[in-house]
């Protein structure tokens, strides 16, 4: 049996430096997302900078699909706590709009100017407003540390309120960062200032899911090992928890077009995500 030990904890969780093209994607994602913006403020179907909370990043922006709602799903964007906004991912609503649900798509202030924990309050507080401008039941989606914020939101510590718990019905972590112990151990962790304790009360791979949950952890196959790691870590752990959970592995993703298909209206991740 051959033994592996990380030696590397910064390589293991860094994305753009082992993705072909990396330093393009930013770049492509804001310039697909304003064009989105662009082309649906016509429709007179979206609100834009609704706020949420007291914070200058405490805003989002609400798609809605032509007729009624099916109801509404929440997309929390990553940049491991430290980058982005919901500028960048505007073109993501396309494909569950498609399916007839309203998108929320919610910013929060970012770390070092926070710390973790106040972010997953200020997404609570997003979703529950999001919650209360969209009737229905309510499906989460996160990517990279989105994935950690959105599978937060259904641990029985969450921070939402009991009214809008029972209005989930689905979550999707994308390529999520469920054990936040890892990150400790890299450089990337002078601006996020995790020590101990909040790794324990804030990774959902340590905590207990609410009852009724239904979990898929979503990731690119190729991707780095640890976000392969993490995403079966979580699906494994709360299933054993009650939580009915599956793990995807889609194969010729990495880390940066893995949300690609949620532009799709009948790609798997749309469908899953709608379903």
């Amino acid at each position: 049996m051959l033994m592996h030990q990380i030696s590397d904890w910064d390589d293991a969780y860094a994305n753009m430096a082992n993705i072909p093209g990396g330093e393009d994607y930013p770049a492509k994602w804001a310039a697909q997302a304003k064009r989105f913006r662009q082309e649906y403020r016509a429709t007179g179907r979206a609100e834009f900078d609704v706020e949420y909370g007291a914070g200058e990043r405490n805003t989002f922006d609400l798609f809605h699909p032509d007729g009624t709602p099916k109801g509404l799903i929440v997309f929390v964007h990553g940049g491991f706590w430290r980058a982005f906004d919901k500028s960048s991912w505007s073109h993501l609503a396309a494909g569950p709009l498609a399916h007839g649900y309203s998108i929320a798509l919610p910013s929060y202030t970012l770390c070092p100017d926070i710390r973790i924990a106040g972010i997953t309050e200020e997404v609570g507080e997003a979703v529950t407003a999001a919650a209360g401008r969209v009737g229905g039941a309510i499906h989460l989606a996160g990517h990279s540390a989105g994935g950690h914020l959105v599978t937060r939101m259904v641990c029985r510590n969450t921070p939402l309120p009991p009214d809008v718990i029972e209005r989930i019905r689905l979550t999707v972590s994308i390529s999520g960062v469920h054990d936040l112990r890892p990150l400790m151990r890299t450089e990337m962790n002078d601006t996020l200032n995790i020590d101990r304790m909040e790794a324990l009360t804030e990774s959902p791979a340590l905590l207990e899911p609410v009852g009724d949950t239904r979990l898929i952890c979503w990731v690119g196959g190729g991707e780095r090992a640890e976000f392969l790691r993490q995403n079966a870590l979580l699906a494994s752990i709360w299933k054993g928890l009650g939580a009915a959970t599956v793990d995807v592995e889609e194969p010729d993703r990495h880390h940066f077009n893995v949300v690609e298909g949620l532009q799709e209206a009948d790609h798997p991740l749309t469908c899953a995500l709608c379903g």
